[in-house]
C-alpha cells in the first residue's frame, strides 16, 4: 500500500479511530491492533510474502530468548549465526540470485567460455531490505547484551511489521522503538497536529517535488542519446531532488504517521543538500542505514582504531556494501565506492568532523566559503547519483562522457521553467527551517495563524494540483 494512494487515504482514518476510540483503554489490544494493520498494509501488495515476515519475527524472537538463557559464548555465536543465516539468506535469494547467476555467467564469457545462467522469476518482496536489518539488529544487539530480549511476542512482532516504517524505513533500533510497545499511550493533540504537519511536508515533497522531477529525469534517462551534455546536467540535478524528495518525503509520511499513533521514529534525513562535506552529508542522509553500518560493520570491522590501511579498506567495504544493499546492479556498487573515494580524503586528514554544526547558524545567508562548500559537496553527490539511476555501468559512462563534451556548453533542449521554480522554493523553506526536525514544523506561538493556514492550504493545493503524477516511491522494492 503507497502512502501517496486513496487506498491509504481511506486506510490511516480507520486505523486511526480503531486505535484511540476501540482499543485505547488496553495497551495489549492496541499491539494487537498494530501487528493486524500492518500486516494487512503490508499484505496488500502481496500477501504471499507475509509468510517471510512472520518466519523472520519467529526466528530471531526465539534467538532473542535463547541468547537470553544461554551463557556458553560458543552456543551464544551458533545462535547468532541462525538469525544471521536466515536474515541474510532470505535477503540473498530474492534480491541477489539473479544478479550472481549473470555475473558468475560473465565471468565465464571473458575467458571464452559461454555458459547459460539459470534465473529464476523471482519478486522481490518489498520492504525485505529494510525489516531485514531491522530485526536483525535486534539479535546482535540482544548478543552483545546491550539490550535484554522480550518475551512478549506481541510487542516484537508489532516492532518488526511496524505499518508506517515497514516498507522503507527509518530503520529502527530495538533499544529506541521496542520499549515505546511497552509503554501506555494517550493520545495527544500537540502530537498529532506536528505529525500531520510532517505527512503534508512528506507528501508536498513526495508528489510535488519528486514526481514531478521524475518525469524529466526519466525522459532524459531513457533518451540518453539525444540530448546535450547540458540537458544532461539537468538531468541529473533534477534525479538528485527527485531521490531526496521520494525518500525523505517517505521518511517524513512514516515519521508524522508513527506520532499518530502516539511513537517517535528516529530523524532520517537533516536537510542534507545543505552539508559543506561528505562526511556531513553522510550523517544527514538516511541516517538510520548510515549509523547502522557504522555500529554493525564499520565498528566492528576496526573503525578507525587500527591503522591508516584498515580504516581505508573498512571504508570502501561500508559504502560499497551500502550501494550493494540499494541492489542488486554494479552501479551500485560503483555509487557506493565513489562516495567512499570523495570521503577518503576527511578521514586520512582527520577532518571529517569539522561540520557538526547547523549551516549558518543564526544567519540568514552562509559566508561565501559556506556555499562554495555546499554547492561542491552537491556537484559530488549528484555526480554519484548519475550511477545510481542508470540502466547499467556502459550507460552511466556514456551519460558523464557526454556532460564532459562540448555539448556541454549547447542551450538545454529541456528547461522546465515551472519545476525549476518549485526546486527553488523548496530549497528556500528547507533552508530557513534547516534548524527544525523537518521544514513544516511550525512555531504556533510565533507564526500567526493565518500565516499557518495559508501555507497548509497552499500546499494541499499543490499537492492535489499535481497528484496525477504519481509514480512510485524509488525505495519501495530495495
Amino acid at each position: 500500500m503507497l502512502f501517496n494512494s486513496i487506498d491509504f487515504a481511506f486506510f490511516l482514518p480507520i486505523v486511526f479511530l480503531l486505535y484511540w476510540f476501540v482499543a485505547n483503554k488496553n495497551l495489549k489490544f492496541q499491539n494487537v491492533l498494530l501487528v493486524v494493520v500492518s500486516y494487512f498494509f503490508y499484505g496488500w501488495w502481496d500477501w504471499r510474502f507475509l509468510s517471510l515476515i512472520i518466519f523472520s519475527s519467529f526466528v530471531d524472537y526465539f534467538v532473542g530468548i535463547r541468547l537470553s538463557k544461554q551463557s556458553i559464548q560458543k552456543k551464544r555465536k551458533y545462535l547468532l549465526l541462525i538469525s544471521i543465516f536466515v536474515n541474510i539468506g532470505f535477503l540473498g535469494f530474492f534480491k541477489y540470485f539473479n544478479f550472481f547467476a549473470d555475473s558468475f555467467a560473465d565471468a565465464f564469457s571473458l575467458f571464452g567460455q559461454p555458459i547459460d545462467p539459470t534465473r529464476l522469476n523471482i519478486v522481490l518482496p518489498v520492504g525485505i531490505s529494510f525489516y531485514t536489518f531491522q530485526t536483525l539488529s535486534y539479535s546482535i544487539d540482544v548478543f552483545k547484551k546491550k539490550i535484554k530480549p522480550t518475551k512478549d511476542f506481541v510487542a516484537f512482532f508489532a516492532y518488526v511489521s511496524f505499518f508506517p516504517q515497514l516498507v522503507a524505513g527509518p530503520i529502527e533500533r530495538a533499544s529506541n522503538l521496542l520499549p515505546q510497545f511497552f509503554q501506555k499511550r494517550t493520545f495527544s493533540y500537540n502530537k498529532a497536529i506536528d505529525g500531520i504537519r510532517q505527512i503534508l511536508w512528506g507528501l508536498f515533497k513526495k508528489i510535488v517535488i519528486a514526481d514531478n522531477c521524475a518525469e524529466y529525469t526519466n525522459l532524459i534517462f531513457n533518451n540518453y542519446t539525444e540530448y546535450s551534455g547540458s540537458t544532461f546536467v539537468l538531468g541529473a540535478v533534477f534525479f538528485a531532488f527527485q531521490i531526496y524528495g521520494d525518500f525523505s518525503g517517505y521518511s517524513d509520511i512514516a515519521i508524522g504517521t508513527a506520532r499518530l499513533f502516539g511513537f517517535n521514529l528516529m530523524q532520517n534525513f537533516a536537510f542534507p543538500y545543505f552539508s559543506r562535506d561528505i562526511a556531513e552529508f553522510w550523517r544527514r542522509w538516511h541516517i538510520s542505514l548510515s549509523t547502522w553500518f557504522r555500529d554493525y560493520v564499520y565498528i566492528p570491522l576496526g573503525g578507525n582504531r587500527s591503522g591508516t590501511w584498515t580504516m581505508i579498506r573498512n571504508i570502501f567495504i561500508i559504502f560499497t556494501v551500502s550501494g550493494f544493499w540499494h541492489g542488486a546492479n554494479w552501479t551500485f556498487v560503483i555509487w557506493g565506492a565513489l562516495n567512499a573515494i570523495y570521503i577518503l580524503p576527511l578521514m586520512l586528514l582527520n577532518k571529517n568532523r569539522l561540520n557538526l554544526n547547523i549551516v549558518a547558524k543564526g544567519k540568514l545567508l552562509p559566508s561565501i566559503k559556506e556555499f562554495s562548500s555546499i554547492i561542491l559537496t552537491f556537484t559530488l553527490i549528484t555526480f554519484s547519483w548519475i550511477f545510481f539511476r542508470a540502466e547499467n555501468v556502459s550507460t552511466g559512462i556514456y551519460y558523464i562522457s557526454k556532460i564532459f563534451s562540448d555539448s556541454l556548453f549547447n542551450y538545454p533542449e529541456l528547461i522546465p521553467k515551472k519545476i525549476i521554480l518549485l526546486i527553488l522554493i523548496f530549497l528556500i523553506v528547507e533552508w530557513l527551517q534547516r534548524d527544525k526536525k523537518f521544514a513544516l514544523q511550525i512555531d504556533s506561538i510565533k507564526i500567526p495563524k493565518i500565516v499557518r493556514r495559508s501555507i497548509y492550504y497552499s500546499l494541499i493545493f499543490l499537492i492535489f494540483y499535481f497528484g496525477e503524477t504519481k509514480q512510485e516511491f524509488i525505495y519501495f522494492q530495495f
